[in-house]
C-alpha cells in the first residue's frame, strides 16, 4: 500500500463513521479509532486544542465533556469546522464551535450536568493538522455535583468501557505528571481492557507543574509502567495562560523550549511535545487501520451479503397488494407457532446454553420444583399425634373405645391431602409464567412490526390466562377426588394386613440371609454335665447361632 493510499485510510474511516452516525447505528462493526481517556482536569481538552491550534472546546469546573465528541481532523488549505448535525454549515469562528458544542450537549442531556452516550461529530479542516480521528470522552469523576445522579461515576465508567473494550480502539490515556502515576484512573481503566498494554498510548501532561527536584523521566522512557506504544510528554497552557488568551502557537514554542532546556528531558526532546504526539497518533492510527482493514472488510462484506439476501426477499414485494399482506401475515403467525412449539418440545434450531427455558424449564418445575415444594411443607409429628389422639377421642365421645375408628383415620388423612393444593397451584403459576416468557421470546422475530408483535403477544397471553383458571379447577378437582374416597385396598396402601404381610416378608428375608457357615459331627467329652462320657452330636453353625442335635432333638 503506497503512501498516498495510506493517507486516504483515515478519511475513509471518517466517512464510514459519519454514515453510521447518520443511520443511528454501528451496523455491528467496530471502526478503528482512538479514544481519549483521563480524569477531570487531566489536560485532555488542552491536548486536543493544541492539535487544532484553536480554542474551541467548552471549559469550566466539574464535568464539561458530557457527550462523546468524535473529532475528525482533516488536512486542508482552508480552515473551518463542520458538525454532522448541521449539514452544509461551515464554522470559521471557533468560538461559535464552542457554543454549538455546549448547545448540542444541553439539547440531549439537559442543563443539570447529566451525561449521554450519543456522540457529537465534529470535523475540523486546517492546514495545521494531520489526518486524525479522536473520540474525547467525559472525564472520570468520583463525586456527583449539582443535580447529577448519585451513580454518575458508574455511568461515566460504563460509557468509557463501551468504547475502550473494542479491540479496534486505541486508548489515549492522559495522566497529569503532578499526581501519582500508580493511581492514574486512565491507566487503571486501560489496564482492565488491555492488560498487555498493546493498544494503549500514554500521554503525560503538566510536566512543568511537578515538585522541584522531581521528574517523570522513568515514565517517559517507558521503564516504570511500560506500554507497547510508549509515552509522550506534553506541556499545556496553564489556566492563567488560557484566561489571558495566550496564543497556542506561543504555547507550543514554550513547550519546545521547556523540553530542550530541562536536564531530565533534554535527551528525549525530539520524542516529546504536541507536534510529535500528533505525528505518532497519525502514524499509529494509520497502521492500526491498515492492520484491521482485512478483517473489517470481511465483516462488512458478510453484512452486505446478509442485507442483500433480505432485500431479495422483498424484491417483488408490492406494499399495496392485499394478498401479499395477508400471505406475509400468515407466514409470520405460522412461524411464531412453529417457534413456540419447538421451544416447548425442545427441538429448536438455536439451543440456549446459558439458562433453562421453555419445555426444559417446565420439565424441571414438574420433576424438581413440585417435589421440593411438597418436601418443604411443614410437618410437626408431635402436633400430628395430638390431632390423631383428639380425633379418636372425639369420635368415641363418652365411651372408651377398644379399636381405632376409621373416621379418625380418614379425617387426619384428608387434612394432609388437602395440603397438596398449595404446591400444585404454585406449580401451575410457574408453568403459566414460563409459557408467557416463551411467547415473548418467540415474538422478538416480529419486532419489525410492533403492532403485530403486541397483538400476537396479547392474544396468546390472554388465551393462556383463560386456560389457567380451567387448569387450576382441574387440579383442585383431582385433589378433591382423592379426598372424597380413600381406597384402602390399593396395593400401595399400608393397612394392618399389608403391614403384617410386609413384616413376615422381612422376617423371611432375614432367615434366608442367615447363611450356614459349617455343619457336621461334634464329639464332646470330659464335661461333668454329660453323663456317659463322650458323646457325638450333629452341629450347625450359622451366622447368627450355634445349634447341636442328638436323635433329632434340639439341645
Amino acid at each position: 500500500m503506497g503512501n498516498r493510499e495510506m493517507e486516504e485510510l483515515i478519511p475513509l474511516v471518517n466517512r464510514l463513521q459519519d454514515a453510521f452516525s447518520a443511520l443511528g447505528q454501528s451496523c455491528l462493526l467496530e471502526l478503528p479509532q482512538i479514544a481519549v481517556v483521563g480524569g477531570q482536569s487531566a489536560g485532555k481538552s488542552s491536548v486536543l486544542e493544541n492539535f487544532v491550534g484553536r480554542d474551541f472546546l467548552p471549559r469550566g469546573s466539574g464535568i464539561v465533556t458530557r457527550r462523546p465528541l468524535v473529532l475528525q481532523l482533516v488536512t486542508s488549505k482552508a480552515e473551518y469546522a463542520e458538525f454532522l448535525h448541521c449539514k452544509g454549515k461551515k464554522f470559521t469562528d471557533f468560538d461559535e464551535v464552542r457554543h454549538e458544542i455546549e448547545a448540542e450537549t444541553d439539547r440531549v442531556t439537559g442543563m443539570n450536568k447529566g451525561i449521554s452516550s450519543i456522540p457529537i461529530n465534529l470535523r475540523v479542516y486546517s492546514p495545521h493538522v494531520l489526518n486524525l480521528t479522536l473520540i474525547d470522552l467525559p472525564g472520570i469523576t468520583k463525586v456527583p455535583v449539582g443535580d447529577q445522579p448519585p451513580d454518575i461515576e458508574y455511568q461515566i465508567r460504563e460509557m468509557i468501557m463501551q468504547f475502550i473494550t473494542r479491540e479496534n480502539c486505541l486508548i489515549l490515556a492522559v495522566t497529569p505528571a503532578n499526581t501519582d502515576l500508580a493511581n492514574s484512573d486512565a491507566l487503571k481503566l486501560a489496564k482492565e481492557v488491555d492488560p498487555q498494554g498493546l493498544r494503549t498510548i500514554g500521554v503525560i501532561t503538566k510536566l512543568d507543574l511537578m515538585d522541584e527536584g522531581t521528574d517523570a523521566r522513568d515514565v517517559l522512557e517507558n521503564k516504570l509502567l511500560p506500554l507497547r506504544r510508549g509515552y509522550v510528554g506534553v506541556v499545556n497552557r496553564s489556566q492563567k495562560d488560557i484566561d489571558g488568551k495566550k496564543d497556542i502557537k506561543a504555547a507550543m514554542l514554550a513547550e519546545r523550549k521547556f523540553f530542550l532546556s530541562h536536564p531530565a528531558y533534554r535527551h528525549i526532546a525530539d520524542r516529546m511535545g504536541t507536534p510529535h504526539l500528533q505525528k505518532v497518533l497519525n502514524q499509529q492510527l494509520t497502521n492500526h487501520i491498515r492492520d484491521t482493514l482485512p478483517n473489517f472488510r470481511n465483516k462488512l462484506q458478510g453484512q452486505l451479503l446478509s442485507i442483500e439476501h433480505e432485500v431479495e426477499a422483498y424484491k417483488n414485494f408490492k406494499p399495496e397488494d392485499p394478498t401479499r399482506k395477508t400471505k406475509a401475515l400468515l407466514q409470520m403467525v405460522q412461524q411464531f407457532a412453529v417457534d413456540f412449539e419447538k421451544r416447548i418440545e425442545g427441538s429448536g434450531d438455536q439451543v440456549d446454553t446459558l439458562e433453562l427455558s421453555g419445555g426444559a424449564k417446565i420439565n424441571r418445575i414438574f420433576h424438581e420444583r413440585f417435589p421440593f415444594e411438597i418436601v418443604k411443607m411443614e410437618f410437626n409429628e408431635k402436633e400430628l399425634r395430638r390431632e390423631i389422639s383428639y380425633a379418636i377421642k372425639n369420635i368415641h365421645g363418652i365411651r372408651t373405645g377398644l379399636f381405632t375408628p376409621d373416621m379418625a383415620f380418614e379425617a387426619i388423612v384428608k387434612k394432609q391431602i388437602v395440603k397438596l393444593k398449595g404446591p400444585s397451584l404454585k406449580s401451575v403459576d410457574l408453568v403459566i409464567q414460563e409459557l408467557i416468557n416463551t411467547v415473548k421470546k418467540c415474538t422478538k422475530k416480529l419486532a419489525n412490526f410492533p403492532r403485530l408483535c403486541e397483538e400476537t403477544e396479547r392474544i396468546v397471553a390472554n388465551h393462556i390466562r383463560e386456560r389457567e383458571g380451567k387448569t387450576k379447577d382441574q387440579v383442585l378437582l383431582l385433589i378433591d377426588i382423592q379426598v372424597s374416597y380413600i381406597n384402602t385396598n390399593h396395593e400401595d396402601f399400608i393397612g394392618f394386613a399389608n403391614a403384617q404381610q410386609r413384616s413376615s416378608q422381612v422376617h423371611k428375608k432375614t432367615t434366608i440371609g442367615n447363611q450356614v457357615i459349617r455343619k457336621g459331627w461334634l464329639t464332646i467329652s470330659n464335661i461333668g454335665i454329660m453323663k456317659g462320657g463322650s458323646k457325638g452330636y450333629w452341629f450347625v453353625l450359622t451366622a447368627e447361632s450355634l445349634s447341636w442335635y442328638k436323635d433329632d432333638e434340639n439341645i
